[in-house]
């Protein structure tokens, strides 16, 4: 294995549900070296590769199906707060945990069709048709959390967000 490969599959494995793009920035390559590396690790079974709401994000094979798609939500500021929060408070309701994270209900409706797709977060319905936020796994998402943070350019995108949100509020 070449010096540049091991160096995309050490990134790949310090770094689970790293994104292409973030790939090419972190290693300082060109993206047609880092697109030639993939495909070997690829062929080789040494990385997996999944497609999440428009990114190809790479992991290490030992990953589940599962633990793929909430790595690819947890790099998002928005979803890791989200996560933060239900792990701290518990079942919660909606509103509680926007106003808590400083997000509009907008915003967080979008990371929360992600996460309840990806069943990292569920909606239980009372019988009064209101929702609670339950997490469908609490031990293994902390695991994640503890294990990852969004990239710079994730963050840069969610706090764009977040201002946008604030100024049509305002």
């Amino acid at each position: 294995m070449s010096e540049t490969r091991i160096r995309v599959a050490d990134h790949i494995k310090h770094n689970p549900g790293v994104h292409f793009n973030e790939l090419v920035r972190a290693l300082d390559l060109a993206p047609g070296q880092v697109q030639h590396h993939i495909r070997k690790l690829l062929s080789e079974e040494t990385v997996r590769r999944t497609e999440f709401y428009g990114r190809t994000h790479y992991y290490p094979p030992e990953f589940d199906d599962w633990e793929r798609g909430a790595l690819a939500l947890v790099r998002r500021e928005t979803s890791r707060d989200i996560l933060g929060y239900l792990l701290e408070h518990g079942e919660a309701r909606p509103d509680d945990v926007a106003d808590a994270i400083g997000v509009a209900r907008s915003t967080l409706e979008w990371h929360l069709d992600h996460l309840t797709e990806r069943d990292v977060v569920r909606k239980e319905r009372d019988l009064h048709n209101r929702v609670t936020l339950v997490l469908t796994h609490p031990t293994r998402t902390a695991t994640l959390l503890n294990d990852v943070s969004p990239s710079l350019p994730d963050r840069f995108v969610d706090r764009f967000d977040r201002l946008i949100d604030t100024l049509v509020e305002g």
